[in-house]
This record gives structure tokens, sequence and C-alpha cells, in this order.
């Protein structure tokens, strides 16, 4: 089985394609990787799973890659964009979550000041909390995703005015 690490790499690799889609299978594993316009997919079926299981699998991927809420974002940041605006992107998919529990503050809120190695969110990817960091300086902006959110790879998570 790929481990993590090496899938986010095949995402990678795929994204900057002209690669549609990616079939791996080993061992009675398989992970389909599918590209749309404006995002990666993935999807993980075991390949002797029943075929209920597995007709199941696209049914509820379908959803994911159609969120509605994000198509008419993309026009609305590309507006505010200009060439000081940074956006910090989900290097993964997964859980989004603005604070490491509840009950504390959100990491960062809109006009807090950054530096590069600024935490800015935590994001859930199979039971790993993967911190993600602020990767300029600058000052946040805007805040493009809801706390417990599923962000996409890729996705613009904060606009940040780059100092």
């Amino acid at each position: 089985m790929l481990k993590i690490q090496e899938i986010r790499e095949l995402i990678k690799l795929i994204d900057k394609s002209s690669i549609d889609e990616f079939q791996y299978e080993n061992d009675g594993e398989k992970i389909v990787l599918k590209k749309n316009e404006t995002s990666v997919q993935q999807g993980y079926e075991p390949a002797d799973a029943p075929a209920a299981i597995q007709a199941a699998a696209p049914a509820q991927a379908a959803p994911e890659a159609s969120v509605p809420a994000e198509a008419p974002q993309a026009p609305v940041t590309e507006k505010k964009e200009d060439a000081n605006l940074h956006k910090i992107e989900s290097p993964m998919v997964g859980t989004f979550y603005a604070s490491s529990s509840p009950e504390n503050p959100a990491y960062v809120k809109t006009g807090d000041k950054v530096s590069k190695d600024s935490i800015v969110c935590i994001i859930e990817a199979m039971k790993l909390f993967n911190e993600i960091e602020a990767e300029v300086n600058g000052e946040i902006v805007e805040i493009l995703v809801e706390n417990g959110q599923l962000v996409e790879y890729g996705q613009p998570l904060f606009l940040v005015k780059a100092e």
C-alpha cells in the first residue's frame, strides 16, 4: 500500500500533468485518482470488496466533487487578488479546523499579522492533525473556509497581504 506522502506526491504530479485519471492496484488494494477542472479527487476501494460497496464508493465521491459553495467563491477570490495577496492553500484533502480544540481560540482571524512559520490552522487527514503554516509574512485579509469544513488538495484557505 502506498504511504500518505507517496499519495500526496502522486496528487501533485497528476495535478501538474495532462492526465485526467490515474489507477494503481497492488496486493488487492486499489487507488483511483481523478482530476476535474478545479480539483483532484481521491478515491480508495479494496479490489476484493463486495460489488455493493464498490458501487457505493463513486456515489459518495460525487457529492464531494461538486461542492456548490466553492464555484461562486473562485471569481470573488480572483477579483481581490493583486500582486501582494498570497493564497495559503490546503496541502491535502481533509477537515479544516481553525483551532487546536473547540475550547481554544482560532489560530488566526482577519487582520492578524503572521510570519512564515506561524500556524494558521489544522487539517485533519486520516486521524492525523497537520499544522498548516502561513508560508509568508503578512496580514490575514480573508479566511475562505469555515471551521469543520472539508477541504480539497490545493483549495485556497486564506488570503494574506504579503509584506
